[in-house]
This record gives C-alpha cells, structure tokens and sequence, in this order.
C-alpha cells in the first residue's frame, strides 16, 4: 500500500525543484556576464573574437578566439597567399619553440620508481625537429632581410597569432604593423628566387 498523499510534502518538494532551477539559472547568469566581462577586456586590448549564433532552441554558442591572421582575413587586409605565408611562418615558429619536456629524477613514485617521461627515441626525434623547424625559420628569416621590424611582427601576428592592435597596444600603432606585416608577408608569399617587377 502506498504513502497517502501529503499536500504539504508535494508543495516542499516542487518548491526545492524550482529552487535548485533558479540556482542554476542564477549561476549560469553569473558565468555568462563574468564571460562577457572577460571579452570585453580582452577586445579592448585588441583581441578579437567571433560568436557564431545559437540556433533557436540550442546551447548558447562559446566565445572563439581569433589569430591575427583569421582576422586580417576575414577582414579582407591580406590575400589568401599572404594568409598562407603567414601561416607557414607561424606553424614554423612554433615548432622551433617547442621543447621537449624531460620528466625530473627527482619525481618519484610511490612504488621507489622513478616517474616516467618520453622515451629518449621520442625526445630525440623532437629535438630533430624542432632544429629542422629552426633552420627553416632562419632561412624564412633571412628571406625577410633580417629586418627586425619584419621579422618582429612575423613573430607577434604569425607566431604568436596576436591582431595588430593586441602586438602594438594601441590604435595608431596598429595600422603600423599591419603595414610592415604585409610586406613582410608579400615577401615570404613569393617564391625564392623570384624578383619583384616594379
């Protein structure tokens, strides 16, 4: 036989539900305006973002990040060669800048082990290319003439994958870099040995 019906019981248990949803709600409120608020910083410095909007009756759509490069296509400021120089440049860059991480002798396991890290073939390999990825950055970079200028805001916009404003910190700057990007990219769009016709 069951429990007989409480209407006191029912009317605690719908208000706990109700209150737990607007918990929740409240929550999710708090994140969405803390995101917002992020963004918002974020775009002031210069980044730039894109949403793609939620379609009715789906999750609310996250914040994307946007490469320098993504923006200045979107944006129509480079061509798609120049997108793919910069691109190249930028995979090359961080490949040269990644190191193989070596697990500590001093990390030691519970079992009196000692932890375990990448193999030296792995490590090895890694290091092999990561100087393959430094040369062929090197030659990238003497394409641009060693300009420090050139090569300065190949590694902020490309490698870094900053906007032009967030590599320059302001405004007036920015058009700057996008400037000297564009050559830079004009020339690392070309293929070697290739003049230039005036």
């Amino acid at each position: 036989m069951g429990r007989a019906y409480d209407p006191a019981r029912a009317m605690r248990e719908r208000l706990k539900i109700l209150e737990a949803r607007e918990k929740s709600r409240a929550e999710a409120r708090s994140v969405a305006e803390g995101v917002a608020e992020t963004v918002a910083l974020a775009r002031s410095r210069g980044a730039a973002f894109e949403k793609p909007a939620a379609r009715r009756g789906e999750r609310e759509t996250p914040y994307r990040r946007q490469a320098g490069l993504d923006w200045l296509a979107h944006k129509g400021r480079i061509t798609p060669a120049q997108k793919a120089a910069g691109e190249a440049y930028g995979a090359c860059w961080r490949r040269a800048g990644a190191a193989p991480t070596i697990g500590s002798t001093l990390a030691v396991q519970p079992s009196g082990g000692l932890a375990a890290g990448p193999s030296l073939g792995l490590v090895l390999r890694m290091a092999a290319g990561r100087q393959r990825a430094e040369a062929e950055l090197n030659g990238m970079r003497t394409r641009l003439f060693g300009q420090s200028d050139l090569v300065t805001v190949c590694d902020l916009v490309c490698g870094q994958e900053l906007t032009p404003r967030e590599a320059s910190g302001g405004e007036r700057d920015a058009a700057r870099i996008e400037a000297v990007l564009k050559v830079a990219l004009d020339i690392l769009a070309m293929r070697p040995g290739r003049t230039v016709r005036s």
